[in-house]
């Protein structure tokens, strides 16, 4: 059997060989019983100084074949050469991190590289990917509460997840959410009540207000109370390390500017390896139970675009401060944390990860849904800036009035309290073509709206 070769930067990656299903001795190397999961112990001085560095770090996984490439394991089940490794296997004696796998909706050697590189990335001890970015969410809640739990969430949140703490989880598992300003602190504090309330949950920076969250103060409040931390970064990746800041979980959708393809669904959740484990319990877990499963070809594709995440990172937030900046210029009300007017501009420049801007998003207020359809109508079909299309973190810009779509899930007062105005237009911010060519289009699409005005007040 050929085996699989690693540079000595972390874990071994060698491949167990056929007689090795009487593991003996090596004790040192990790304890199975211990931990399903394999764990990633980050250098701090790499950590602290750059997400991209702490990758760098990360050991390269060579093909089976010595390939510059990880393999792609695309096997459902795996083989062992005596009926005996079976019971060891699942008795959790032999494990992922000695190289033994049973079933790929367990444990996949593609998709554990994928979240050894996300938790490269996050700076925790341990990730582990997922179908999708709501099921990253909902495992998480339904791991950390019970039938009776109490979340505490912000008021502002991608329409899924709204849903799902709103309606879905009170109706099936009777785990009930209060929403709050997350910039009210005092409010937030008022609302997590200790020996009740199990989670806080926020985003880092708001969909689709852009509001940014105080990591670290928030962090504080719901730990003095017992309550878990979990954030999901789907906004910021790079720009912002939620678990640095004190955080417990972070969670992603994949989907965006990671993958940047607009190719792939994708989620993943980052922690500790102790609440990792417990999510892949053979009894209680609600990642080995409710079997949300990355593919082992997505995990490959997504892994081959992690390392150049941080370059592409960069130029999505350049592009957008420069936009914002001229957008403001031309008397467009436009929301940016990387704008001085921001309100959480100077918070976002204390917590973020130095190099990477304030992110690839931003908003346009068209004050009324018509006007913003109008504007996404000349971006689109009159100068080509961008397209007409929910998600994010794609090459090209994409733009949707997120009152009618990635936020319909809310009532008029729940997008009222979130501060969603009908003519919300959110931008995500692409990077083909020159910034220049670029521009020149935004300018010609607001040129057009002009002259439709002028011809409407006309009539």
């Amino acid at each position: 059997m050929a085996e699989t070769r690693s540079c000595e930067f972390g874990i071994s990656g060698k491949k167990r060989g056929a007689a090795a299903d009487s593991f003996e001795g090596d004790d040192e190397i990790f304890v199975a019983k211990k931990s399903m999961l394999p764990t990633l112990a980050v250098a701090p001085a790499a950590w602290e100084n750059d997400p991209a560095a702490s990758l760098a770090s990360l050991r390269h996984v060579f093909g089976q074949h010595g390939g510059v490439n990880i393999s792609i394991e695309a096997s459902a089940t795996f083989t062992v050469m005596e009926p005996e490794t079976m019971r060891r296997m699942f008795t959790g004696e032999l494990g992922p991190d000695r190289d033994f796998f049973i079933y790929s909706r367990h444990f996949n050697p593609t998709v554990l590289n994928l979240g050894r590189q996300m938790a490269a990335l996050e700076g925790t001890e341990a990730a582990y990917c997922t179908a999708s970015g709501m099921a990253a969410i909902s495992s998480v809640m339904l791991q950390l509460c019970c039938s009776g739990g109490h979340v505490v969430a912000s008021a502002t949140l991608y329409g899924g997840t709204h849903a799902l703490l709103t309606h879905f989880l009170p109706r099936i598992c009777n785990i009930t959410t209060t929403f709050v300003d997350i910039t009210d602190h005092e409010a937030v504090k008022n609302a997590i009540v200790q020996g009740r309330t199990n989670v806080l949950f926020f985003e880092s920076m708001s969909n689709p207000t852009l509001t940014v969250a105080n990591i670290p103060e928030l962090s504080k409040l719901a730990h003095d109370k017992g309550a878990m931390v979990v954030v999901d970064n789907t906004f910021s990746p790079m720009v912002l390390s939620p678990a640095r800041l004190g955080a417990d979980v972070v969670v992603h959708s994949i989907s965006k500017f990671i993958s940047g393809g607009a190719d792939v669904i994708a989620g993943a959740v980052c922690g500790p390896a102790s609440l990792l484990n417990s999510m892949m319990d053979l009894h209680q877990g609600a990642l080995m139970l409710l079997g949300p499963t990355m593919n082992a070809k997505v995990a490959f594709e997504l892994s081959e675009r992690i390392p150049h995440l941080g370059l592409r990172m960069k130029e999505h937030c350049r592009r957008a401060l420069e936009y914002a900046t001229r957008m403001k210029k031309l008397g467009v009300r436009v929301v940016y944390p990387g704008l001085e007017d921001h309100p959480q501009h100077h918070l976002l420049k204390y917590m973020a990860n130095k190099g990477y801007g304030f992110g690839g998003l931003l908003c346009v207020d068209m004050e009324s849904e018509e006007k913003a359809n109008r504007l996404m109508h000349h971006l689109q079909n009159s100068s080509q800036f961008g397209l007409i299309a929910v998600s994010l973190g794609y090459y090209e810009t994409l733009m949707s009035c997120s009152g009618s779509s990635t936020s319909s899930e809310l009532n008029s007062e729940e997008k009222a309290l979130a501060g969603i105005s009908p003519g919300l237009v959110r931008m995500s911010i692409g990077y083909t073509g020159t910034l220049e060519q670029k521009w020149s289009q935004f300018e010609r699409a607001i040129s057009r709206m002009e002259v439709d005005s002028t011809l409407f007040n006309k009539n």
